[in-house]
């Protein structure tokens, strides 16, 4: 299938069906993955039963811009495209369940995100907090993708092969699961 516009250099894509992993139900894997019921159904996980913790994820994303646009982001006419970022990850946090069909809502204590210019590009970092009884990864990765978004956004007039890439979770504290961190 040729997606290619006139004048523009054209692609080739080949459609793919991608098929969910099956999972064999002796498998102890299918218990792992709490998101799925006894069938391989996905469903919300019941966390009623879980203890309240303190729970604490950071997350991070990097925007590849070039040097044009890194020197021009002061003077953007759209406003400070991190400053923007910011408040967009913030505000992207608080909403994650409405986004992520299996996340809970939850009452989160914090929230913080970092946008700041280094080689290359900018470097998000978000972080998300909250007392209770399932984690918050899913917050601060959504922060912090929806600010690298939002710089995107912000700065796709000067140039249209900026990069969002490496968004990650890099630590978590709280919970069953216990304590990660990125090596």
């Amino acid at each position: 299938m040729n997606l290619g516009a006139p004048g523009l250099a054209s692609e080739t894509w080949e459609a793919k069906t991608y098929m969910p992993r099956q999972i064999p139900k002796e498998s102890n894997e299918l218990e792992k993955l709490s998101h799925y019921d006894a069938a391989g159904q996905a469903r919300m996980v019941d966390v009623s039963a879980k203890q309240a913790t303190k729970r604490i994820a950071t997350a991070s994303a990097f925007i590849e811009l070039s040097a044009a646009v890194l020197t021009a982001l002061p003077s953007n006419p759209k406003g400070n495209p991190l400053e923007v970022a910011r408040f967009a990850g913030i505000q992207a946090a608080k909403r994650t369940s409405e986004l992520i069909p299996m996340c809970h809502p939850l009452p989160l204590t914090h929230v913080d995100v970092e946008a700041d210019i280094v080689s290359g590009g900018v470097q998000i970092r978000a972080t998300a907090s909250t007392t209770g009884q399932t984690g918050v990864e899913m917050e601060a990765l959504t922060a912090a993708s929806i600010a690298a978004l939002t710089v995107y956004d912000m700065t796709k007039a000067l140039d249209k092969s900026i990069v969002i890439r490496n968004i990650q979770l890099e630590q978590k504290s709280g919970g069953k699961s216990g304590d990660y961190k990125r090596k």
